[in-house]
C-alpha cells in the first residue's frame, strides 16, 4: 500500500547532507511521505534520524550547542572527525500546497571548545506556478545558534516560520528503555499529558487524559491492545498526590500489574498503540520511529504497520527497521536502502519499475532485501 499525499499539506520532499557522522555525501534524496529505512547493523539508519534530532534541537529554542555537548562534542558529529571533515552542509526542501520552502546551512568546526559555528544559512520560497526558483535570503553567519529562529519571529516572514515550525516539531520515538529505573515505570506528574514523550515516560498521564476527556478513543486503544494481548482487560489509572502510575488488570484475576511486572514488549505495545491513536493536536508534524518492532509479535507488527500507514495521511513518518515482517507491510516506493562503504553511508530509493519482475513473480519486498537483490544485508 502506498500512502497518498492528498491530505498532507507540508512535508520534507528532499534532502542533501554532507559531513554529518557517516552521512558523508547524501545528494537530493527524495523522501516519501512514509519512509521505511532498511539496512544492516551500522549502515547509518540511526545517523539519518540523529540528523533530524539535531535540526529539532537547533530550531527549538536554539539549542544546537547543547545537542552537540550531549552527543559527545562536535568532532564526533563530523564524518571521520574534524581533521578529515571540518564542515557539515545540508539543504532541505519542504513542499507545501503552493510551493517549496528551501533551507540550507553550513556548520564549521571550532577547535576551541569542540563546537560548531554557522558559516552559511539561507532560506527561500518558490511558487510552484512560476518557472525557476526564487533568490536565497541570506542570514548572518559567525554565530553558534541558528538565525532562522529569529527570522521566524517576524509575522511577515511566513517562509521562515513554515521551515522552523515544521522541523522543530519532529520527534523520534524510542520506547527501548524498559530497565528497572525507566521513567515509564515510575509515578509521573498527572498534568504532563499534552503529548506523549519520546520515551513514553508520561504514558499513564496521557492515558488518564484520554480516559477522562475522550473515552471513545481510550476504549479503542484498549481494544487494540486486547487484539495482541488477549488477557489484557483495562488500565487502572488512579492519581495520588499529583502523580499517576501505569497499572493494568488482566481478564482472569483481580490482581493489577504495575509497569515493573509488565514485559518489555507489552510496554512498547502500550506506548505505540497509544501514540498512534492520539488526536491530531497531540502529535508532532514529523514522527521518527527507531526499530519500533523490538519485542513485538509478528501480529502486533502488522497492526502497528497498518496504523503507521493511517497516520501518514496527515503526518510525515520515518521508520528505521530490521524486521522483514515490518518491511513486507509496505511498498517499494516507501523503502530507502542504507548501505555502508568505507565508513560512508549511502541512502537510495528503490524504483518500482526496476524490481517489478520480481514482484510479479510473487516475491515479497523482504525477499528482495534478504536475497541481496536490493543490497544491504551484509
Amino acid at each position: 500500500m502506498i500512502v497518498s499525499n492528498s491530505h498532507f499539506h507540508r512535508r520534507i520532499k528532499s534532502i542533501s547532507i554532507e559531513g554529518f557522522r557517516s552521512l558523508a555525501k547524501i545528494e537530493q534524496l527524495e523522501l516519501p511521505q512514509l519512509t521505511v529505512l532498511i539496512g544492516s547493523n551500522g549502515a547509518g539508519k540511526s545517523n539519518f534520524i540523529r540528523f533530524f534530532e539535531m535540526l529539532s534541537w537547533m530550531l527549538r529554542g536554539q539549542k544546537l550547542q547543547e545537542f552537540i555537548l550531549r552527543q559527545g562534542g562536535a568532532d564526533d558529529q563530523l564524518f571521520m572527525g574534524a581533521r578529515q571533515t571540518p564542515r557539515i552542509n545540508a539543504e532541505l526542501r519542504i513542499e507545501t500546497e503552493k510551493g517549496y520552502n528551501d533551507y540550507r546551512f553550513g556548520l564549521a568546526h571550532l577547535t576551541a571548545g569542540d563546537s560548531l559555528m554557522f558559516v552559511d544559512e539561507a532560506y527561500r520560497y518558490s511558487d510552484r506556478t512560476k518557472s525557476g526558483y526564487a533568490n536565497w535570503s541570506i542570514l548572518d553567519g559567525g554565530t553558534k545558534e541558528s538565525g532562522i529562529v529569529m527570522a521566524a519571529q517576524s509575522p511577515k516572514n511566513n517562509t521562515a516560520r513554515v521551515i522552523v515550525s515544521l522541523l522543530r516539531q519532529s520527534t523520534t520515538y524510542q520506547f527501548h528503555d524498559t530497565s528497572a529505573h525507566a521513567y515509564i515505570k515510575q509515578a509521573w506528574d498527572v498534568t504532563d499529558n499534552a503529548w506523549l514523550r519520546s520515551d513514553g515516560a508520561n504514558l499513564a498521564p496521557v492515558l488518564l487524559r484520554l480516559q477522562e476527556t475522550d473515552l471513545v478513543r481510550y476504549k479503542l486503544i484498549v481494544r487494540q491492545i486486547q487484539r495482541v494481548l488477549p488477557t489484557f482487560n483495562d488500565f487502572l489509572l488512579q492519581p495520588s498526590v499529583g502523580k499517576v502510575e501505569l497499572r493494568w488488570q488482566g481478564k482472569y484475576s483481580d490482581k493489577s500489574f504495575g509497569a515493573h511486572l509488565t514485559s518489555d514488549g507489552s510496554l512498547r505495545l502500550f506506548c505505540l498503540l497509544t501514540l498512534l491513536n492520539l488526536p491530531s493536536d497531540m502529535l508532532p508534524d514529523i514522527l521518527f520511529f527507531d526499530e519500533p518492532e523490538l519485542g513485538l509479535h509478528p501480529h502486533a507488527i502488522s497492526l502497528i504497520a497498518e496504523m503507521l500507514k493511517k497516520i501518514a495521511h496527515t503526518r510525515q513518518v520515518f521508520i528505521a527497521t530490521q524486521s522483514p515482517y515490518m518491511v513486507d507491510c509496505f511498498s517499494l516506493e516507501n523503502i530507502i536502502i542504507a548501505d555502508l562503504k568505507d565508513g560512508a553511508t549511502s541512502l537510495r530509493n528503490l524504483p518500482k519499475e526496476q524490481y517489478q519482475q520480481w514482484l510479479d513473480d510473487d516475491y515479497r519486498v523482504s525477499d528482495l532485501w534478504l536475497k541481496n537483490v536490493v543490497g544491504s544485508v551484509e
